[in-house]
Formats: structure tokens, C-alpha cells, sequence
């Protein structure tokens, strides 16, 4: 076997540098895209006055809060689809799920916290199948763009 000496003396090969795959441009691309859908959903929601949030960046200007919306929620996209491109159909099944049973739990320590409030008709059941068909569609654009490289 051919092994090189390094200069500490050691014989090992070097370890090869994994490139974070968080930033490349599907992913930034993927995190716009939940953070303008997100914010218009959430537009869309306080508008109709199925929920506000009384604690927020700016309330003078913005009816929503901005910190989630640009940056919370494509954080947590991009580590999502980062955990996604890692398993298989089964475990992406789950981790969606999973996710997605999570935020309605969230959402209520938010409005524990004095973040979030919602109107009497508002269901947490809404919230889980909300972020379902939310991360089924910022899933499937980020696939969409991988295959089309």
C-alpha cells in the first residue's frame, strides 16, 4: 500500500473538506421562496383576523412578525430539506410529518410566550396540515430544482 508521510509524521491521508451543502443555490433558492410564501400567508391570515401577533419587529410598519418570516423560517427550511436530502422516501415521509406535528406544539408555546394569538375559530389542527402542504411544496420546488441543474 502506497502511503505518503505528511509533515507531522503521520501516514494518514488527509481528510477531504465537505462543502456545507446548506448554502449552495437550491437551498438559498428554496429558503426565499418559504420566506415569500410564508410572509403572504401570513398576510393573507391577519388580514381575514384568524391570528396577529401582538409582539413583533416593527409593529408600526409590519402586521406580521418579519423576524420569523425572514429569518426563522428559512433557517429552519434549510435544515429541513438539508435532513430531507439525506434519507430515504419513508424518512422524508417522517421527517415531514414530524415537522409538521411539531409547529401546532410551537405555536402554542408562542402563544404561551404572548407571540401569537389566534381568533376562537382557529383550529391547531389548521397549523399541522398548513406546514404539510407547505413543506410538501418547498420540497417538491427544491427536488424540482436539483433534477433540472
Amino acid at each position: 500500500m502506497n502511503t505518503v508521510k505528511h509533515l507531522n509524521g503521520s501516514s494518514l491521508r488527509p481528510l477531504r473538506k465537505k462543502r456545507l451543502t446548506l448554502w449552495n443555490k437550491h437551498y438559498l433558492a428554496s429558503a426565499v421562496f418559504a420566506s415569500l410564501l410564508g410572509s403572504y400567508l401570513d398576510l393573507y391570515f391577519v388580514g381575514k383576523g384568524l391570528y396577529h401577533f401582538p409582539k413583533r419587529p416593527l409593529p408600526e410598519i409590519f402586521s406580521i412578525n418579519i423576524a420569523f418570516t425572514l429569518a426563522g423560517l428559512p433557517v429552519l427550511i434549510m435544515v429541513v430539506l438539508h435532513f430531507l436530502s439525506q434519507v430515504n422516501k419513508w424518512g422524508k415521509a417522517g421527517i415531514i410529518l414530524f415537522v409538521s406535528l411539531l409547529m401546532p406544539i410551537l405555536e402554542k408555546l408562542a402563544e404561551e410566550l404572548g407571540w401569537f394569538v389566534h381568533a376562537e375559530e382557529w383550529k391547531h389542527g389548521y397549523t399541522f396540515v398548513g406546514y404539510l402542504v407547505f413543506l410538501i411544496i418547498i420540497y417538491s420546488c427544491f427536488r424540482w430544482m436539483e433534477k433540472h441543474k
